[in-house]
């Protein structure tokens, strides 16, 4: 798959390359990405804490939306936590755009493991304009 601007993004996102997230593909308002559950991101009742799920699938988002070009980023999300993982666990969080409208767009992420549904994670973005979208304040 051809290099998007979504490719760009992921190599400056300290957080999500930090937590060994990797990017597998993005293109055409979809992305995949992947990362092993350490034992640093399990909570008190030895599961993934579900922020690092949300996080996964929010990376995935990213790079979906982000993946036509223009800056866009969260105007909201929500998650459904399906089952639990453990350290150890290979999860992959699999986005796709549902519906565009101008400058927003509705994506549904699917995180899995072992390819059983673990979440399902709906973002709502928007793309910026004017400096946001260089880096500057925000339209």
């Amino acid at each position: 798959m051809a290099r998007t601007a979504a490719h760009e993004m992921f190599e400056r996102d300290v957080a999500s390359r930090g937590l060994g997230i990797e990017l597998v593909r993005a293109g055409d308002g979809a992305a995949t990405v992947r990362m092993t559950v350490t034992s640093a991101m399990v909570n008190g009742h030895d599961m993934t804490h579900g922020g690092y799920v949300f996080l996964l699938a929010d990376t995935a988002f990213a790079c979906a939306c982000n993946s036509h070009g223009p800056v866009t980023v969260a105007a909201g999300a929500d998650i459904a936590f399906l089952r639990p993982t453990r350290a150890g666990d290979v999860l992959e969080a699999r986005a796709a755009q549902r519906a565009a409208h101008g400058r927003s767009g509705i994506y549904d992420v699917t995180v899995t493991c072992d390819g059983q549904p673990v979440a399902e994670f709906r973002g709502r973005s928007r793309e910026l304009t004017g400096p946001a979208a260089t880096g500057g304040a925000p339209s």
